[in-house]
Order: structure tokens, then sequence, then C-alpha cells
């Protein structure tokens, strides 16, 4: 039965890791520290991805998504010193 072979291999490499963290102990956080490292990396890279406007994704439907920026959208993650409401435009419509 190939399913209880992969089960009993999942189990016996999941033991095998326990069996590590109980000897090195002092590890775990130096895994828990690298592990939320790279996940924060990640989910940072993807909100980049997905709402920056300088990233066009859809080539056909919204070539240039930075034109159609109002100038009070806030797309920073942090804006220290900047209100965004109090803009006005500036610029020439394209």
């Amino acid at each position: 039965m190939p399913g209880v072979l992969c089960i009993n291999t999942i189990l016996l490499y999941c033991r095998m890791i326990l069996n590590f963290f109980v000897l090195f102990f002092q590890l775990i956080p130096l895994f828990v520290i690298i592990g939320s490292g790279g996940v924060g990396a990640s989910l940072y890279l993807m909100r980049l991805a997905m709402f920056n406007p300088d990233v066009s994704w859809d080539k056909k439907n919204n070539p240039e998504p930075w034109n159609k920026m109002a100038p009070n959208d806030q797309y920073k993650f942090v804006s220290v010193n900047m209100d965004y409401s109090r803009l006005k435009k500036d610029r020439p419509d394209f």
C-alpha cells in the first residue's frame, strides 16, 4: 500500500526532526527567527508585486497603471511626514 508507506515515511521524518530539536534545543530560536524573516520577506515581495503601481501585470487593459494614480493615493508602505489627503493635482492628464 503506497499510502501507508508515505504516512509512515512522514511520521519517521517528523520523529527525526523532533529528536534533532530535543538534542539541539538551543537552535530553536535560530530556526524561528530565520523562518519568520523568510516569511516576512516573501510577504513583502508579494505586496510589492500586487499593489505597487510601478508593476504592470495586465499590459492589455492597463498598460500604464502609474498614470491612473490620484495625487492623494498612498502606495508607500510607510510615510513618515507626509499627509497624502492634502495633496492637490499638479500634473496634466494623459
